[in-house]
């Protein structure tokens, strides 16, 4: 009887740490622009954590969207996505959209638009 009362609080105590985990997680904004042919800001750093991506559409094409890759894979292979980065709207003329919870570590990574045709350019994560 005493080893079932341990194993109980032990699965209590497990999801209450885990529920704290998930409402303690600080999801943080990055808001990007894009225009004809380039995104507005061509380089970011940012620190590890947890982001969503607010992209806008200012007259760059008729809908637009967002790719994220690890830096040194191949872009042009959507296997290599990270698809919680792609909005979840395309985006058109004068509206904002934005992606899913993205958690990004440690390293460099390549973002572009393939319909507006932008280069690709560098995020960093501290």
């Amino acid at each position: 009887m005493k080893n079932l009362f341990i194993a109980i609080f032990l699965v209590a105590f497990s999801i209450t740490a885990t529920a704290q985990d998930k409402m303690n997680k600080t999801v943080k904004t990055v808001a990007l622009e894009q225009t004809l042919g380039e995104f507005t800001q061509q380089s970011l750093t940012l620190k590890e954590g947890t982001y969503v991506f607010n992209v806008t559409n200012t007259n760059a094409a008729p809908e637009v969207g967002l790719v994220l890759v690890e830096a040194g894979k191949d872009a042009n292979n959507a296997k290599n996505h990270i698809a919680d980065a792609y909005v979840t709207k395309m985006v058109k003329h004068g509206e904002t959209q934005s992606s899913k919870e993205v958690t990004l570590t440690k390293g460099t990574y390549k973002y572009f638009c393939p319909f507006n045709k932008t280069p690709q350019y560098t995020l960093v994560v501290e």
